[in-house]
C-alpha cells in the first residue's frame, strides 16, 4: 500500500528505525514516576505487558506497542464525571488537568487498565479500545478503504448501477451505491427523471447540496454564460473542481438531460491510483507533492458574475499520522502563480508534477463514459479527475456540488467505514 511505503520514505530520510516525525523527540529513557503503589514493571497477561515511564505508560497489548501520556490517559477518562455518554461529549475541562499529572497506582487485568490519580480519581479503560484508539493502533488502520483502479481494472470489476427507485426508496440501494461510491470513488444511478427537479431529488438522498458561487442547482450549455471554459463545446482536460476553495466541494453530480450532437464523452482518472504510481517510481516526488503549497485561483467578471476565489493547498494532501491520501487538488487551468516556495524547490516540484500529470495521461488510466439522460454519475472531487472530450450540437447538463461529511455521515449511519 502506498501509504506503508511513504512511511518507509520517511524513517529512511531521518534515519530512524522506527516512524517518527522530524519534529518529535526520540523517546527518552526510561524513567521511574514518582514512589507509585505498584511495580513500574508488571506483566498483566500472556498478551499484555507495561512500564511506566517519566511521562507515559507503555503498554503492550497483542501485537500493538502503545506509548500513553498521562495527561492524555487523564483527559480522555470515560468515567460518568468526566464524559456524557449521552451525547458522547467531553464534561472534563482539560484546562484543569495538571500536565505534570501522573497515577498513584496502575492495575492491568486480561482486558481492562485501572489507574488512579492523585485526587483519588480511578480511570478505566478496555485494552481493545486503547488499540483501536492509540496513536499506534492509529497509523496501522485506514480511515477510508479504497479499491485503486485503472479502466481496465474498473471494467473487470463490473461496478453495478443502481436503479433510482431502489435508490431512493430503500436502505439496500443506497447502502450499495454508496459502497460502490467510498470505493472506487464514483458511482451511477439509472432510470432518473431527466429533469433538474428529479436530479436535485436524487442528490439530496445522500448528502446536503453545496451551494456556491455557481448556485444550488447548476445548469448549463455551451453558452459561455459564466467564465469558465467548462461553459463551452472545448474539451478538458481532466482536473478536479474547485481547487480555488480553502476546502474543495467534495462531491460533484452530472446528468446529461439532452445532447442533440457528437462527442462529449466524460473523461473519468482515479487520482489516487496515479498517485500511487507515482510513489513506487519516485517516493520523493509524492513527497514534494504533498508538501509544497499551492495557490489557485478564479477571477470572473462575465454579466453579473463577479468572483474572486483563491484556495491554498497541497496537490496531494495526507493525514500525517498513517500517511493515507485523502485529496488531490489537481487542476492546470486555474493553478495561480506559484510564489509559495523557494526557487531551489521549484524546479524540483515542476519534475514532480510532471511525474504524476505523465500518469493521470496514461491512456490505460483514462476511463471514458457516455453520459445520458435518466443515468446520473456522481464523482468524488477529492478523488477522481474528470474531463471531456469536444462535442458539436445542442447539450444540457445540470447537476449540483455534495457536503462530503454529510455523505459520509450518511454511510456510516448505514453500518458503512467511512
Amino acid at each position: 500500500m502506498w501509504c506503508q511505503r511513504l512511511a518507509q520514505l520517511l524513517r529512511g530520510r531521518h534515519g530512524s528505525t522506527g516512524h517518527r516525525w522530524p519534529w518529535l523527540p526520540r523517546d527518552p529513557r526510561p524513567i521511574l514516576a514518582a514512589p507509585v503503589r505498584c511495580h513500574p514493571t508488571a506483566p498483566a497477561s500472556p498478551h499484555c505487558a507495561w512500564q511506566l515511564h517519566r511521562d507515559y505508560l507503555e503498554l503492550r497489548y497483542r501485537s500493538t506497542v502503545m506509548r500513553l501520556d498521562f495527561v492524555w490517559l487523564r483527559d480522555h477518562c470515560r468515567s460518568a464525571s468526566c464524559y456524557n455518554t449521552k451525547t458522547n461529549q467531553r464534561s472534563l475541562d482539560t484546562a484543569s488537568v495538571d500536565l505534570a499529572i501522573r497515577p498513584q497506582a496502575v492495575r492491568v487485568d486480561e482486558t481492562t487498565l485501572f489507574l488512579t490519580w492523585p485526587d483519588g480519581h480511578v480511570t478505566r479503560y478496555g485494552l481493545e479500545w486503547l488499540a483501536r484508539n492509540s496513536y499506534e493502533g492509529q497509523k496501522q488502520q485506514v480511515m477510508h478503504p479504497r479499491i485503486l483502479w485503472n479502466a481496465e481494472i474498473y471494467q473487470q470489476a463490473q461496478v453495478p448501477s443502481i436503479d433510482c427507485r431502489s435508490f431512493l426508496e430503500t436502505d439496500e440501494g443506497l447502502k450499495e451505491f454508496l459502497q460502490n461510491f467510498l470505493l472506487y470513488g464514483i458511482a451511477f444511478v439509472e432510470n432518473v427523471i431527466p429533469t433538474k427537479e428529479d436530479t436535485e431529488i436524487l442528490a439530496e438522498r445522500i448528502s446536503i447540496i453545496r451551494e456556491t458561487i455557481y448556485g444550488r442547482m447548476w445548469y448549463f450549455t455551451s453558452d459561455f454564460s459564466r467564465g469558465d471554459t467548462a461553459y463551452t463545446k472545448l474539451a478538458l482536460d481532466r482536473h478536479t473542481d474547485t481547487t480555488y476553495f480553502q476546502e474543495p466541494c467534495g462531491i460533484q453530480v452530472f446528468h446529461c438531460l439532452k445532447h442533440e450532437g457528437t462527442g462529449g464523452r466524460t473523461l473519468l482518472v482515479d487520482g489516487f491510483h496515479a498517485a500511487e504510481q507515482v510513489l513506487r517510481q519516485a517516493p520523493e516526488h509524492f513527497e514534494l507533492l504533498a508538501k509544497v503549497p499551492l495557490k489557485h485561483e478564479y477571477v470572473e467578471n462575465v454579466g453579473s458574475c463577479h468572483n474572486h476565489m483563491i484556495g491554498v493547498g497541497p496537490v496531494l494532501n495526507i493525514y500525517p499520522w498513517n500517511n493515507e491520501l485523502y485529496l488531490i487538488r489537481y487542476n492546470n487551468y486555474d493553478r495561480a502563480v506559484i510564489n509559495t516556495v523557494p526557487h531551489d524547490v521549484v524546479r524540483r516540484w515542476y519534475h514532480a508534477h510532471r511525474a504524476l500529470t505523465a500518469e493521470l495521461r496514461r491512456p490505460d488510466n483514462e476511463l471514458w463514459v457516455k453520459l445520458k439522460p435518466g443515468k446520473v454519475l456522481f464523482v468524488d472531487n477529492w478523488r477522481v479527475l474528470h474531463g471531456r472530450e469536444a462535442f458539436t450540437g445542442y447539450r444540457q447538463l445540470c447537476g449540483c456540488y455534495l457536503t462530503r461529511d454529510d455523505m459520509l455521515n450518511t454511510a456510516r449511519l448505514l453500518g458503512l467505514q467511512a
